[in-house]
């Protein structure tokens, strides 16, 4: 995703981080060699599966069993599972192709989640079964581009549309009534109605950011696709996921504002607009899309969503922040993930969400309505 400028207060006692000058570096040069690529990404992935002390289950979605199940291209489209609770997360990164450190937070993550003896990751792996999708978009990876190729299996090559040019397609906005273009939309889609998981967390990565109001860069937005308090998600579950959602991000913005390295602020569009997308794949699944009656229950679960500062694409990622940019996204997870577990979640305050630090609401940027104004 993108975004532009925001901010607010910070909670009570809680002193805001302070972020370093230069994470990400605007200056840093962007090294695409040394960004995790699909072969790359197996590699681990494997190894994992045979060195972590407890069970890491890797596999593709042709051996889950789903119609469909690899890239546009043919590539594998891979799944790690770990831990033997009943209740399943799902956790995915780099939809976009040209946002790598989804793909390395979570192998990170899968690692300590497969080695990691601690108390607090023994109550992980007891109370939650993790699919990890480390890269939903292998294609857009190995080209390093946001979106995928619609791609023609007979000739090998892009496959062209009406007007003889190829046909992007982004994975993230491909989870509606009337979409599905890329096969990966559909493979992972069916998974998600196989897995009907709890809830789930997507991770991208954004623009260099600045805080609305104080100028501060900022590293981490916190996010949600359909608007607190918006047109759609207070309608859903009774309201339940209006209110999870934010208790889930007030949660991480406490947990993570003790660290001087991090500064996180509300994802917004710019001009105070909050976005309500109906089409993107975690707000499908807070909406209960059932398509080709695939998921003939119903089924729901909340969802929300980070955004690290820096990307491939303007050259902005700076590879003196990689560590710092992975660990932000590492440690947000761990806290979301042991909020949910004990329970804090949940006793969080929602309204707290108007603390973390944003532009003051203007309006909704919807996919099915245009721009609605705040009433």
């Amino acid at each position: 995703m993108t975004a532009a400028s925001l901010a607010l207060a910070v909670p009570a006692g809680v002193a805001p981080a302070m972020a370093d000058a230069n994470f990400p570096s605007p200056t840093g040069e962007t090294t695409i060699s040394s960004i995790l690529t699909p072969a790359d990404v197996e590699k681990e992935l494997k190894k994992l599966e045979q060195t972590s002390r407890f069970a890491v289950d890797v596999f593709t979605l042709a051996e889950a069993g789903t119609s469909v199940n690899t890239s546009e291209q043919g590539r594998d489209l891979y799944v790690a599972t770990v831990g033997t609770g009943p209740e399943d997360v799902w956790l995915q990164g780099r939809i976009h192709g040209n946002e790598p450190y989804g793909t390395d937070s979570l192998l990170t993550l899968l690692k300590d989640l497969g080695t990691n003896g601690s108390s607090d990751y023994d109550l992980l792996r007891e109370k939650y079964t993790f699919h990890i999708i480390p890269m939903y978009n292998p294609d857009g990876a190995e080209a390093n581009i946001r979106h995928t190729l619609l791609w023609d299996d007979v000739t090998g090559s892009p496959e062209p549309g009406g007007n003889g040019r190829e046909q992007r397609v982004d994975l993230n906005r491909d989870w509606t009534a009337n979409g599905f273009a890329a096969k990966e939309s559909l493979a992972f889609y069916e998974y998600w109605t196989m897995v009907d998981p709890a809830f789930g967390v997507d991770i991208h990565h954004q623009g260099l950011k600045k805080e609305w109001g104080t100028g501060d860069d900022v590293t981490l937005s916190l996010g949600i696709s359909l608007a607190p308090g918006g047109p759609t998600l207070p309608g859903l579950e009774g309201g339940a996921y209006d209110v999870l959602t934010r208790q889930m991000l007030v949660h991480v913005y406490d947990q993570l504002s003790k660290y001087g390295s991090i500064n996180m602020d509300r994802y917004q569009v710019g001009n105070g607009m909050e976005i309500d997308i109906k089409g993107g794949v975690v707000s499908a699944m807070m909406l209960g899309l059932d398509y080709q009656g695939l998921n003939p229950e119903g089924h729901t679960n909340p969802v929300v969503f980070f955004e690290t500062s820096g990307n491939t694409s303007d050259g902005s990622l700076g590879q003196k922040a990689r560590g710092k940019s992975v660990r932000q996204n590492v440690l947000a997870l761990k806290e979301l993930l042991l909020g949910m577990a004990t329970g804090e979640v949940q006793h969080e305050d929602p309204e707290r969400w108007e603390e973390i630090p944003h532009q003051p609401v203007t309006g909704y940027q919807t996919d099915y309505a245009g721009n609605i104004p705040v009433q």
